[in-house]
């Protein structure tokens, strides 16, 4: 049986080569556990040089929901939650992660509504701007304020945290400027920004962004680079720019199960990807290769559901249509549009070849 062409995510592959060369050239080296290692410590001093923040506390974990459990954990009291978006990957696909450690997900929309369709093939807009998935600084003011304003907020759950992604799950960017807004409203209220960068890559090096990796240091007070959807076999770096909020972070890494005895495996992943600007240069394949995408589908009249200037690329798609698709391509269900019409999403990744999307292409 012939194999289907995979566009369904992000992380169907494996390791970039550099990776997998360093991993056999040190596998019979003896090494200290739990991240104590000369290359966790090398890659976390390469991190900080990066990000601009000489200060930053630099932790290497496995993957994208331990990771934000754990930094919700550490940024809230036993009473707080975390704001996010509605479609904010905490609220909607981490299967209550968070809520499982002891803290609610406050939600507040992170969109705004569809747009009617008009025209006809290449000249139909996106149904969604590039506002879906985010939070709107007025809409997060709003929930502060009338929290505080609430003589009842003492018997409530507080709002300890508020959590963004970067890119978001509809592959959107925050501009610096909103991101600055979004700062500057935790900072009123004293609270913790938190940025979740499972494909941070891939937002950093979108044709269309205004934000860099030290922008980001400077405006939120956690977040994470993202190794597993951006050329290492598994592993985040989460990065605290002004220090770690909690004083003994290793045991709260360790009571959610998540300290890896053979830290050095993320140590050396991120010391390689950060080395020569690997990273950045991967990440920016993807994009690339979802330029091609995007322009093809254009081409062939295919109606972009999202204006999504990153590595993650949604379409309309009649549900007969569809059917055939699927006998030859592997993509990702998003959501019913209607009754005859499903959204689904292409990924491209720091892997991804003009030959694989050619590939696609006949199929559509």
């Amino acid at each position: 049986m012939r194999k289907k062409i995979s566009f369904s995510s992000d992380y169907t592959k494996g390791a970039h080569p550099n990776i997998l060369k360093r991993l056999q050239e040190t596998n019979f080296e003896q090494l200290d556990g739990y991240g104590t290692d000369e290359y966790c410590k090398s890659a976390a001093d390469k991190i900080r040089e990066a990000c601009d923040a000489k200060d930053a506390d630099v932790f290497f974990l496995v993957g994208g929901t331990q990771t934000n459990q754990i930094i919700i954990d550490m940024l809230l009291e036993p009473y707080e939650g975390v704001v996010a978006a509605q479609t904010g990957h905490v609220a909607a696909h981490e299967a209550g992660a968070i809520e499982f450690s002891g803290h609610k997900v406050l939600t507040i929309p992170g969109f705004v509504e569809p747009k009617e369709l008009s025209g006809e093939g290449t000249s139909k807009k996106p149904v969604y701007s590039d506002q879906i998935g985010k939070i709107r600084a007025c809409d997060l003011k709003k929930l502060l304020s009338d929290f505080y304003a609430d003589d009842n907020h003492e018997h409530m759950v507080f709002p300890g945290a508020v959590y963004i992604s970067h890119p978001t799950e509809y592959g959107t960017l925050y501009s610096r400027s909103e991101l600055e807004e979004l700062s500057a409203i935790c900072k009123e209220y004293e609270i913790p920004l938190f940025l979740d960068g499972a494909r941070l890559g891939y937002g950093l090096m979108s044709r269309r962004t205004d934000v860099t990796l030290q922008d980001i240091a400077r405006l939120v007070d956690a977040f994470y680079i993202g190794g597993t959807k951006v050329g290492a076999l598994f592993g985040e770096a989460v990065v605290f720019p002004k220090k770690v909020p909690t004083k003994h972070p290793v045991p709260i890494i360790k009571q959610h199960g998540a300290l890896l005895a053979k830290g050095w495996l993320l140590g050396l992943m991120f010391d390689t990807l950060f080395t020569d600007d690997l990273y950045m240069n991967i990440s920016r394949n993807a994009i690339d290769m979802a330029e091609e995408l995007r322009a093809e589908l254009v081409k062939k009249g295919y109606q972009l559901f999202i204006d999504s200037p990153t590595n993650q690329q949604f379409i309309l798609m009649d549900d007969e249509k569809l059917k055939e698709l699927s006998e030859h391509v592997r993509y990702g269900f998003w959501e019913k549009y209607d009754d005859t019409h499903t959204v689904i999403r292409l990924a491209t990744d720091w892997a991804t070849t003009k030959e694989d999307i050619d590939e696609l292409m006949k199929f559509l």
